[in-house]
């Protein structure tokens, strides 16, 4: 959809809690698409808010010169560590992957024409103090070996199955989405009169239908695939995205107000002119 070549991205961010590797899968990634090592690639870990703290990083990187093209993915595989004993909250999520390339139009033939297309403006935000009501924290089994003296105890690694507090995720992201969305609009000179369309992380229907409510605007303008795909974390907004343009919904020039929100907690939003 770009049209932008694989050598011609400088950036690679992959957004996701749940990687194959520990260390990291955005080399990988950005040498199985074609990528050269003049690229460089890194996982940003920020839950369900990754792919928003992922396109504004990426921005800042364009917006500098440091780079001219950047690949953001948000890739999600929660369903490794959901509690399936629990159908309180294994229902809800998904797996699922999703991209976008961005570029600077600085020096370029097409800016007078892409005038004012880009990330015009955002806020994020972190609390660790709610950082018990989404979780899925490390948990080591002890293991004894054989060292001079009575031996050491180390750990062979693993993670806890992922832990939500619905009711208390629910307030907190009714309560801070609205004010986050405000704050970037405010950040890039706007109004909700002047948006075309909102997106927020597909977590769960009554928060977008809250969230609009709170931000006077019709959910005919808020975008949603949360009924094919449910809850894929940094996958989520992406997803939605893209199906949104392929299907026409969503044109060149349209203002897409978007916000993530989720462990950390963490949440964010970001003002898009798309093009």
């Amino acid at each position: 959809m770009s049209g932008v070549s694989p050598e011609d991205i400088h950036l690679v961010i992959c957004a996701t809690s749940s990687p194959d590797d520990l260390f990291g899968d955005a080399p990988s990634i950005a040498s199985a698409v074609g990528c050269t090592t003049r690229t460089v690639a890194f996982d940003l870990t920020a839950a369900c808010s990754g792919f928003l703290f992922g396109i504004v990083t990426a921005g800042m990187y364009l917006e500098n010169g440091a780079t001219k093209n950047a690949l953001v993915i948000g890739a999600d595989a929660l369903t490794r560590w959901v509690d399936w004993d629990d159908r309180n909250s294994c229902i809800l999520f998904g797996d699922g992957a999703g991209a976008m390339v961005l570029s600077s139009s600085k020096d370029s033939e097409s800016s007078d024409s892409d005038d004012g297309i880009g990330i015009l403006g955002y806020s994020m935000h972190s609390n660790g103090g709610g950082y018990d009501d989404l979780k899925c924290i490390y948990r080591g089994e002890p293991k004894k070996i054989t060292t001079p003296g009575e031996g050491t105890i180390v750990h062979d690694g693993s993670y806890d199955l992922m832990s939500m507090n619905g009711r208390n995720v629910y307030s907190f992201a009714t309560r801070e989405v609205p004010s986050v969305i405000e704050e970037a609009m405010e950040n890039a000179g706007i109004t909700i009169e002047d948006v075309d369309f909102v997106l927020l992380h597909q977590a769960n229907i009554r928060i977008m239908e809250t969230v609009a409510k709170r931000l006077g605007i019709s959910m005919d303008k808020v975008i949603t695939n949360l009924y094919k795909n449910g809850n894929t974390s940094a996958a989520s907004i992406p997803l939605a995205l893209d199906e949104a343009v392929r299907s026409g919904q969503v044109k060149k020039g349209d203002v897409i107000a978007c916000a993530g929100f989720g462990a950390g907690l963490s949440w964010g939003a970001a003002i898009l002119k798309w093009g």
